[in-house]
């Protein structure tokens, strides 16, 4: 018998093992027998479950910022059952400035007023979560006799768009427990254009990298069942729209899904390669001709694609339908939906108590017989060189050596607010462990701020155990994009190519520049060649490309700015984002915040007049203002 098995034996079997009784805490006694119950109605649960399906509808519409005006009852109550779940999700309900930039809008109540009018008129739901980030929403809603089954909801947002973190593109998530089976939805509008791909690539392993659900320490991927929705974005390649209307007057599916990028990425495994679709049977739902059945008449003339898509992952997910909504024609994509028999895991509760007890009874002969104990392979974990906005990840191994199961928990210090600095983030900083098992946690550094070295001890706290003592350091890699612009009006080379000791000396020196070298060429690029570029500031680079903007700046170069002009946008907000400086000097707050007020005067700003503008505010100003 293995280790882990000879562990989960059962309460009776361990009756006998010989117990050491002086090496036992004091004050464990509760935490002990809370872990261990838990542990052994886990490995019971088979005893005191049974599984039933729920029939689970999830649906998606990009509606391109319309308002709601017809009804949603053929979307979803296009079947004659009503089902257990839905799941609906919506892109770009609203496109306009005041979303993007306060994240309000009053069209999240509309659509979700037409969301529930339009649900199966043959039962009553209950809303479990809705949740919205600009454009995206989310709502999540179940049978009101389901509902008091529903537990451990929580939900969470994460942007991907302009700088890495706007929320014009992204995702929301939804998780919670239904009866004993943990499910997430997550709806997702990935970045757009034909040529992208890789970024939408990016996007999705963002989401699941970030999206952190506060009351669960799970990430997505480790829900029993997981469904994914929303406008991927992915298009048609290597085909002209001309191409791709012949094939599917044809019928000649086979060929236009060989030519789609998500299954073209799937296969390559860069992206959803855990996730199943259904086939494909319906036309491509983008891009259509408002009101109208008739692909995209517009000067443009986009291929058509099939940008909105439903996938899914985890055990008893059974699909029945994957269609389209081709009555719907308010906005240039066409709704989808899935219908899926999932099978969920009940508790009997006569069952349930009937082995709880038995488990107490069991228990009481063996309290503060063990506790909990882990080994971490390394204590000390040193970063590379840590350099702005380039995260680098070191994996620890939590492994449980112990008789019991073993929950653990990165906990704060005296007198600090987190348990760990603003530059480290913790995947997972919490979890339970059981005997003879392990838990990969990863621990990711993002320099954000002016930093000569990271440094930082963590402790790992174990619920009936000992605490643990991590330390985690690096050098860091001066950046133009942290440091003050008086301390660049004040050097004469890139920053890299000067030394700790010129860069104090630097600061008593007089001014040399009236602007920054950095920010003047940023914008002496953009004026050149961006002026002709719609939605500059709107759409988000690829990561790749900003470092090298950033090398460049940095180190200084004689070859011409590297990456696309989109990329140098992004790389004038990102410095004037993290400047030590105001952006607007402070004499003339009062003055941009009255302007501020008006939109319609905001909108009217061209982006020559702001450019010119910067240049000559920092010129009067010197840039010595903090």
């Amino acid at each position: 018998m293995n280790q882990q098995n000879r562990n989960s034996s059962d309460l009776t079997e361990q009756s006998d093992l010989p117990i050491t009784r002086q090496h036992i805490a004091q004050g464990q006694t509760a935490i002990n027998r809370e872990s261990m119950l838990k542990y052994q109605l886990k490995l019971r649960e088979p005893e005191y479950t049974q599984i039933q399906e729920f029939t689970v509808f999830v649906g998606t519409w990009n509606v391109n910022g319309q308002a709601p005006t017809v009804s949603l009852r053929s979307w979803l109550s296009t079947d004659d059952d009503p089902p257990d779940v839905y799941a609906v999700g919506f892109q770009e309900i609203d496109l306009s400035k005041e979303a993007f930039l306060f994240n309000d809008t009053p069209r999240e109540a509309e659509w979700n007023k037409y969301v529930l009018d339009g649900v199966h008129p043959k039962a009553k739901y209950r809303c479990v979560a809705l949740i919205r980030l600009v454009g995206m929403q989310l709502a999540v809603m179940v049978n009101t006799q389901h509902y008091p089954h529903v537990s451990n909801i929580s939900y969470d947002t994460v942007g991907t768009g302009l700088l890495g973190k706007m929320g014009n593109k992204g995702g929301v998530a939804i998780r919670l427990q239904l009866h004993n089976t943990s499910l997430c939805f997550v709806n997702c509008h990935l970045a757009a254009h034909v040529e992208e791909f890789e970024r939408r690539n990016q996007d999705y392993k963002d989401i699941n990298a970030r999206m952190n659900f506060r009351r669960s320490p799970l990430a997505i991927k480790d829900h029993e069942q997981v469904y994914w929705l929303g406008d991927l974005n992915y298009r048609i390649t290597d085909l002209t729209t001309t191409q791709v209307k012949t094939l599917l007057a044809r019928n000649e599916m086979t060929t236009l899904l060989r030519a789609d990028q998500l299954n073209q990425q799937k296969e390559r495994g860069n992206v959803l390669l855990d996730y199943t679709e259904a086939d494909i049977t319906f036309p491509p739902t983008y891009k259509y001709d408002l009101n109208s059945d008739t692909f995209d008449t517009s000067e443009k003339a986009r291929p058509p694609a099939w940008t909105d898509r439903i996938l899914w992952r985890g055990k008893g997910i059974h699909h029945v339908a994957y269609r389209s909504h081709m009555d719907l024609k308010i906005s240039d994509h066409k709704p989808v939906s899935a219908l899926f028999k999932s099978e969920i895991s009940v508790v009997d509760q006569n069952r349930y108590r009937k082995i709880h007890e038995d488990l107490l009874k069991k228990m009481d002969k063996h309290e503060n017989e063990y506790l909990p104990q882990v080994t971490i392979d390394q204590t000390e974990i040193i970063y590379d060189l840590v350099k702005f906005r380039e995260p680098q990840t070191k994996e620890i191994i939590i492994a449980n050596t112990g008789m019991v199961p073993a929950e653990f928990e990165f906990i704060k210090k005296l007198e600090e607010t987190s348990y760990c600095k603003d530059w480290l983030r913790i995947i997972p900083y919490c979890g339970s462990i059981n005997p003879g098992e392990k838990c990969d946690v990863k621990l990711i550094v993002n320099l954000e701020s002016d930093l000569d070295r990271i440094y930082d001890i963590l402790i790992l706290h174990l619920k009936g155990g000992k605490d643990m003592f991590i330390t985690v350091s690096g050098e860091c890699q001066k950046s133009s994009f942290t440091v003050s612009m008086s301390l660049l009006c004040r050097i004469n080379m890139p920053i890299l190519r000067l030394s700790k000791e010129e860069l104090i000396q630097a600061e008593k020196n007089n001014l040399l520049y009236s602007v920054p070298r950095e920010i003047w060429l940023l914008i002496d690029h953009l004026y050149r060649h961006g002026l002709k570029t719609r939605e500059l500031f709107e759409s988000s680079a690829l990561h790749e490309e900003l470092i090298k903007i950033r090398d460049w700046l940095d180190h200084g170069s004689l070859d011409p700015i590297p990456g696309s002009i989109q990329a140098t946008a992004e790389s004038l907000l990102l410095f004037l984002s993290y400047t030590k400086d105001p952006v607007i000097p402070f004499n003339l707050h009062e003055a941009c915040i009255a302007a501020a007020t008006n939109f319609q005067n905001c909108r009217q700003v061209r982006f020559k007049h702001f450019m010119a503008c910067c240049v000559e505010k920092l010129c009067d100003v010197g840039y010595t203002v903090s």
